[in-house]
C-alpha cells in the first residue's frame, strides 16, 4: 500500500517512510532500523521503498511527516576511520 500522508503503521508489517532529512536529502527508512537508504530523487526513492515492500503482507511505504534524521553518518570519513589497505 501506498499512501501520500503519514498514516498509523500496521505493528504486523513493515512501514517504510520516504522522505527528506534537514540537509534535503531523500532518504528511505524502516520503522526499526532494518532498512535505510539515500537517494539522487524523490521517485528514485518511492522506487525503492515500493520494491521493498513488494511480496512481504502488510507492508506499506508512507511519507514522513517531518524530516528523517540518518541512522548511518552522509559525512566522509575521517582519516582514521579509512580502511586499512590488505597485504598481498
Amino acid at each position: 500500500m501506498i499512501s501520500a500522508i503519514s498514516a498509523e503503521p500496521d505493528p504486523s508489517g513493515l512501514t517504510i517512510f520516504v522522505g527528506r532529512d534537514l540537509a534535503g536529502h531523500w532518504l528511505v527508512q524502516g520503522c526499526k532500523g532494518q532498512l535505510e537508504g539515500r537517494f539522487i530523487s524523490q521517485g528514485a526513492a518511492w522506487a525503492f521503498a515500493r520494491a521493498e515492500c513488494r511480496g512481504v503482507p502488510g507492508a506499506q511505504a508512507i511519507a514522513a511527516v517531518h524530516p528523517l534524521i540518518p541512522t548511518v553518518s552522509l559525512a566522509p570519513l575521517r582519516a582514521e576511520e579509512a580502511a586499512i589497505a590488505h597485504a598481498a
